[in-house]
């Protein structure tokens, strides 16, 4: 079990710097992404971005001597079939100190030093994206989409949904950060909206989060003040509309049963949305917040994030696998990455309008669905 003394990398409750940096980059369809380090390093993002990455697999022999030859090959291998190749260095070649970065002087190949132990994967995946150095175009028509992480299982819905309301005010859509084309990082629109703040891109100027309704309303309240042609009307009549549809299930559910006790365990900003959220519409009594990016908090353990929902004793737990196994009585709603044995074939958002709706509906069917089975005694199993 791990303990206070073990770093980001070896702790997989959160991932670590160099998963983040594989993420961001991975997110770039026209990238290859290396990972340059042994099978084990490979393995963990590879089981987490979902799509196909690659590695140097260094072995004793190559650590002894130099894996420069190593790289050198695998980046031959892919060199026909990509434009452009990232290298991300982990541990071992980061401590052995090697210059990889000098292969990065015929602007085909970016070197990014992230290994596991400079800290969290919001530290991997900013550090990826200032080696791929966005430009904003002031003449570029839209708004950038960040917030956008490969390991992330709200991925792919966040992005459409995103596109969905901007489409729907009459906004173009931008850059998305990072699910797009590398070429659009050359010519990012000025301004730019958030599906997760915690990964905030920091490419054109901030025009606010679409985590919950009033962080949409808000949002897209901003764009309209600096950009002709947005139309907020549809976005007020949708916000209102999921508004009365959460209050209506909410209150029938309220009639019925008292208001749960939460444990949520994610990263800060989708901890924080799922909550205000429960709180809003299900007056949740919020019990333990175990923000994984916390670094001073040390939630990124296991044994402190099991010993705080001991404590809790909640009804319902927002958070990943590892939060799962040890659920017990408790009603379960995945929120964060890893969501293992569980197919995951529709792309589910938790930004916007429909991962408010999406949110809600997972915990009311949950909590329903636990105080209809019969409990067992005790909750040794925390």
């Amino acid at each position: 079990m791990p303990d206070d003394h073990h770093t980001p990398c070896e702790n997989p409750l959160w991932p670590c710097a160099m998963t983040g940096a594989v993420a961001c980059l991975a997110g770039f369809e026209d990238v290859a992404v290396i990972v340059h380090g042994s099978s084990g390093c490979y393995f963990y993002p590879a089981s987490l971005v979902g799509v196909p990455i690659h590695g140097t697999f260094l072995v004793e022999n190559e650590v002894i001597f130099g894996t420069e030859s190593r790289l050198r090959e695998v980046i031959g291998e892919l060199g026909d079939r990509y434009s452009r190749i990232a290298v991300v260095n982990t541990c071992v070649p980061a401590i052995m100190g090697e210059d990889t970065g000098s292969l990065a002087r015929d602007g085909r190949i970016l070197v990014v030093d992230s290994p596991g132990f400079l800290g969290d994967l919001e530290a991997g995946y900013h550090r990826a994206l200032a080696e791929v150095a966005p430009e904003v175009d002031p003449d570029a028509p839209g708004v950038n989409i960040d917030g956008v992480c490969r390991t992330d299982p709200f991925c792919r819905g966040n992005t459409l949904e995103a596109r969905r309301l901007l489409n729907l005010a009459g906004a173009a859509v931008g850059t998305t950060f990072c699910l797009d084309r590398y070429a659009a990082t050359r010519r990012a629109a000025p301004l730019t909206v958030g599906t997760n703040p915690d990964l905030a891109s920091g490419v054109g100027t901030w025009c606010g989060s679409l985590l919950g309704l009033d962080a949409v309303d808000e949002t897209f309240a901003a764009l309209a003040a600096v950009v002709d042609g947005i139309e907020t009307r549809p976005i007020e009549e949708e916000i209102a509309w999921a508004d009365a549809k959460i209050k209506k299930a909410c209150d029938k559910y309220l009639r019925r049963f008292d208001p749960p006790r939460v444990a949520i365990c994610a990263g800060r900003s989708y901890a924080d949305f799922a909550a205000g959220m429960l709180k809003q519409y299900l007056d949740a009594d919020i019990a333990c917040i175990a923000a994984r990016n916390d670094a001073a908090s040390r939630t990124a353990d296991f044994s402190t994030v099991r010993g705080m929902i001991r404590d809790a004793e909640p009804d319902l737990i927002l958070g990943s696998s590892y939060e799962r196994a040890i659920c017990g009585d408790a009603a379960f709603v995945g929120l964060t990455s890893p969501l293992r044995g569980k197919v995951l074939l529709h792309s589910r958002a938790v930004a916007g309008v429909e991962g408010a709706l999406w949110l809600m509906d997972e915990v009311l069917n949950a909590c329903t669905n636990r105080n209809r089975r019969p409990r067992s005694p005790g909750k040794d199993s925390l």
